[in-house]
């Protein structure tokens, strides 16, 4: 056991050092060429780091599918090729001891190919080329040299050189289009650090429909949010639809959370697999969405808008805690819903998101952060979405909204631009809210399943009180938790109590209140407040 747990620590040290050794990368700049027809790209990469490499050795993601001319170094000028190894699906280069004379800070990567994945080049459906930026979980390597896990974050500049006449939007703001010939060149900056699964463009026959300035007050330099609507020409007659609303979602979300993170929002139709996929300012919605009125709905603009704070602003450090991203995307969407359509579609859609949980295996089976899945793409499931923001909704209710949001607050400020790990939050909501949280992380995070509660009830005529008899169910284990009963007199008349229940497999428990008669009924969870079933003992 011992020799075990040294060579586990040699390996986590020597991965710390690694990491050490490999500096941030402070800024990537993609220099694409696209052509007119096929999917061939040609590219130039410029990995500019925060500080010289200490180490000899750079490595980067780069799929073998594409091949790389050579590597260069210099930031004000190219200085010296570099020698490097592209096997697999990584790219080694050699990089200057910083005893040398050449500036290591930047390194350029020539390079060209068909994309396997990553960058989704094909015809749209009426025959025109289109291409888009695909990379979620990690499929930018398939396409872009660079750092391709969620803890490296970077900002990004894209030059982009199509045929004239083709459209092209990416992260960040545009800040140049020139004309060369039959050529355009469009430039877009993004001056914030994103993650590099979130770094795409989106080429082809786009039209844009302007959503105007909205959220003024709520931008990040205290202006105004630029949010428009990119879609094939023959969508144009759908526009704006629900999109309509992507002004007052920014609105309420800058006001819940925080300043808008970006430098505009941009909402577009796309081949992506997924129904929705939040790339930083620029989110793109699966094509079949644009083509009947109203297809895509306002919960789905949420869901991709809220992670332009969760997921996009603040990232997930490790995989393990994607719930921090698609939880939060979640639990922001029932928000939104609460806002917009009431109270009553709040409770149905957490009504729904509990029905979805218990009936998923996953959920019973491992716990939300899932250190032992190594596939990104398997956690992409009920725990880290449904049951992550499930919880969010327990934590909101157990601490009431001035703790709950005032430390999503803190926790969004403390981490904006940055990554952040599932104990950041905890001590976020901690301090705002006066209380010791480790077990409520514990037992809705860290194993699985959720609250089995059998439950009988009695009146004593004599003392006139109601006793609760309470088991919890043996496949999970006990749970700690607030239970709120709703009591329906005799005379019709209802009264809400709330008793702790806690961690063991059966407790006794007096209903706080006196009742002349027998009550009419018992109602648990009448709020839909708790991650749990109900049953008779």
């Amino acid at each position: 056991m011992r020799l075990h747990v040294a060579k586990l620590m040699a390996g986590l040290l020597a991965v710390a050092s690694l990491n050490a050794q490999q500096p941030r990368v402070e800024r990537y700049t993609f220099a694409l060429r696209l052509p007119a027809t096929g999917k061939h790209v040609e590219g130039v990469a410029t990995i500019e780091f925060a500080s010289r490499p200490a180490a000899e050795t750079l490595t980067l993601d780069l799929d073998a599918a594409m091949t790389v001319s050579f590597v260069e170094v210099g930031c004000s000028l190219l200085e010296g090729k570099l020698p490097f190894v592209h096997a697999g699906n990584l790219l080694k280069v050699t990089v200057p001891l910083p005893a040398s004379r050449f500036d290591a800070r930047c390194v350029h990567v020539f390079y060209d190919g068909e994309p396997t994945d990553g960058l989704i080049i094909g015809a749209d459906s009426a025959g025109r080329w289109a291409a888009f930026g695909d990379n979620f979980p990690n499929r930018a390597r398939y396409w872009l040299p660079t750092l391709d896990r969620p803890s490296e974050k970077a900002k990004v500049t894209w030059r982009i050189r199509a045929p004239a006449g083709r459209e092209i939007v990416a992260n960040g703001a545009r800040v140049g289009r020139d004309v060369e010939g039959d050529q355009w060149v469009t430039t877009w900056r993004e001056d914030r650090p994103i993650p590099t699964y979130a770094m795409v463009i989106a080429a082809g026959p786009l039209v844009m429909h302007d959503l105007g300035k909205t959220a003024c007050g709520f931008a990040e330099d205290g202006g105004c949010v630029p949010q428009m609507v990119w879609t094939a020409p023959e969508q144009a007659t759908f526009m704006p639809g629900q999109f309509a609303h992507a002004g007052e979602i920014v609105d309420f979300f800058a006001k819940t959370v925080g300043a808008f993170p970006y430098e505009k929002l941009a909402h577009l139709q796309t081949t992506t697999r997924w129904g929705g996929m939040e790339n930083s300012s620029a989110i793109f919605y699966a094509d079949q969405f644009f083509r009947r009125a109203n297809g895509i709905s306002d919960g789905l603009i949420a869901h991709e808008t809220a992670h332009q704070w969760f997921g996009d602003a603040v990232t997930e450090r490790e995989w393990a805690h994607a719930w921090l991203s698609e939880g939060f995307a979640t639990f922001f969407a029932a928000l939104w819903n609460q806002h917009a359509h009431g109270e009553a579609a709040y409770r149905a859609e957490l009504t729904q998101i509990r029905r979805q949980i218990i009936a998923a295996s996953v959920a019973s089976q491992r716990a939300v952060i899932d250190s032992i899945e190594t596939d990104p793409n398997r956690l992409l499931n009920e725990n880290t979405y449904q049951k992550g923001g499930f919880v969010l909704h327990m934590l909101r209710t157990q601490l009431g909204d001035s703790a709950f949001f005032g430390g999503l607050r803190a926790y969004f400020a403390e981490h904006r631009h940055g990554n952040a790990m599932t104990q950041d939050l905890q001590r976020a909501l901690e301090r705002s809210s006066g209380r010791e949280l480790g077990w409520f992380f514990d037992q809705w995070l860290r194993r699985p399943g959720w609250a089995e509660v059998l439950t009988s009830w009695q009146w004593d005529a004599a003392t006139r009180r109601v006793t609760l008899d309470v088991e919890q169910g043996a496949r999970f284990g006990a749970y700690r938790m607030p239970l709120t009963v709703d009591v329906t007199s005799a005379d019709g008349t209802h009264a809400r109590v709330t008793v702790a229940l806690d961690a063991s497999a059966a407790q006794r428990i007096e209903l706080p209140g006196v009742y002349a008669a027998r009550p009419a009924a018992l109602a648990l969870d009448p709020d839909v407040a708790l991650l749990a079933t109900f049953g008779a003992r």
